[in-house]
């Protein structure tokens, strides 16, 4: 037996190599990497704000649940070969704390892209900087209309449902079952307000206008009650109450109808549905209300066995046993990180800040494991509304009860 090629045979073997590289090459040049800042052979960087700190930081839980899903990730191998650095960093939901947190994560870090960060305001801090400097600021943790912008901030894409998107599905709902509807409005004195109140009015107006808006009523966030406000509804003739509040003036506003003995339909914006919310106004008091919904919960019987449902709760246990097993903040947090792995996935080996933002503005049909069976990300270049078709749901004293069927905006 030989143990050493001859020379013959070893030339022979060293033509058929450079044959084969040479027939091999246009595939070689068309595989070819590339990367941006916070990319490379072994790595993808990635950043986020959140309040990991302050009166916002139980929605840090969103930061940790990224942390342990990518943890997972590589320990099963990364993406396409690549391990994933998450930084996940507290703004305290504090606009200047969010620039500072944003900037270190850009210029000293130097992150590929940021995802899932939290705020309105914090984000509205940033965004025009990040849009300038062409990183991506993806699946934002807010609804505000201005993140759908495609042709003069293309870098930032809202996360949830837009509350334009919410409010069309809502007055849609209200000419379904009350098509000469009375409606009665209480809207928060700011942008806030002002995103859901248009599109609303606007889809009653298209529709002939039997169903109208006959009294709007506002109040600022420093407002210590509602209750004027809510006197005035109630005797406004409406039947229709349309509840666009945030926080303790939701909770407000649903224990005063309840008092007043006023017996509307209230429709209540998807931001103020929490638990805690309905607790402090009393959830007797919220029998009845509709609000949209787009998502399962973690920790329920419905969805126990749910196949998405069990992902998380496999994760949460293994990484993060101190999170209570309902904890949606978390499941929706989760739901953000495997999307964003979808989007580097389908990267591939351009690992470049435009191509992000390509595969993320083309994710149309993706469907999240946090969303409901139905319900998928519409995003398209020209259009960054996150997703079209939401369900109603209704609160039965304990729980919601979700449709059968799914409503489209438009």
């Amino acid at each position: 037996m030989k143990n050493h090629p001859t020379r013959r045979e070893f030339c022979a073997a060293a033509l058929a190599t450079i044959g084969a590289s040479t027939v091999a090459a246009p595939y070689v040049w068309a595989a070819e990497k590339k990367y941006d800042a916070g990319a490379s052979d072994t790595e993808i960087k990635l950043g986020q704000t959140v309040p990991h700190s302050g009166p916002g930081s139980l929605y840090g839980v969103l930061g940790r649940i990224g942390e342990a899903y990518f943890q997972m990730l590589n320990e099963q191998g990364g993406i396409n070969g690549r391990k994933i650095k998450f930084l996940t960093m507290d703004d305290a939901y504090s606009a200047p704390k969010c620039v500072e947190a944003t900037r270190r994560l850009v210029e000293q870090e130097e992150v590929l892209a940021l995802f899932g960060s939290l705020g309105t305001a914090p984000q509205t801090a940033v965004h025009k900087y990040l849009n300038a400097k062409g990183v991506p600021q993806l699946l934002l943790n807010t609804g505000a209309s201005k993140w759908n912008d495609p042709k003069n901030n293309k870098w930032t894409m809202a996360g949830l449902p837009l509350y334009p998107t919410e409010a069309r599905i809502l007055a849609k709902h209200v000419l379904s079952v009350k098509p000469e509807a009375k409606v009665g409005i209480l809207y928060q004195n700011d942008d806030f307000g002002r995103d859901f109140l248009g599109p609303f009015k606007k889809v009653l107006a298209d529709a002939g206008g039997k169903a109208q808006v006959i009294m709007e009523q506002t109040y600022d966030l420093t407002d210590p009650t509602v209750d004027s406000q809510l006197i005035n509804l109630s005797k406004s003739g409406a039947d229709v109450f349309y509840n666009i509040t945030t926080g303790k003036a939701s909770s407000q506003s649903i224990r005063k109808v309840a008092e007043l003995g006023w017996k509307p339909l209230q429709l209540l914006s998807a931001g103020s549905v929490g638990r805690s919310i309905l607790n402090a106004a009393g959830l007797e008091n919220a029998t009845g209300i509709v609000a949209i919904r787009y998502s399962k919960d973690a920790g329920v019987p419905r969805w126990k066995d749910d196949p998405d449902v069990k992902g998380f709760e496999a994760l949460r246990a293994k990484y993060l046993p101190n999170v209570d097993p309902d904890n949606t903040i978390a499941y929706a947090g989760y739901g953000q990180a495997v999307t964003m792995g979808e989007i580097l996935r389908r990267c591939g080996d351009t690992l470049t800040r435009e191509n992000v933002l390509r595969h993320a503005s083309t994710l149309a049909g993706f469907h999240s494991p946090f969303f409901l069976d139905g319900v998928s990300y519409s995003y398209t270049p020209d259009d960054y509304t996150p997703m079209k078709t939401l369900y109603i749901s209704i609160f039965n004293g304990k729980d919601w009860d979700i449709s059968d069927k799914p409503m489209t905006e438009g």
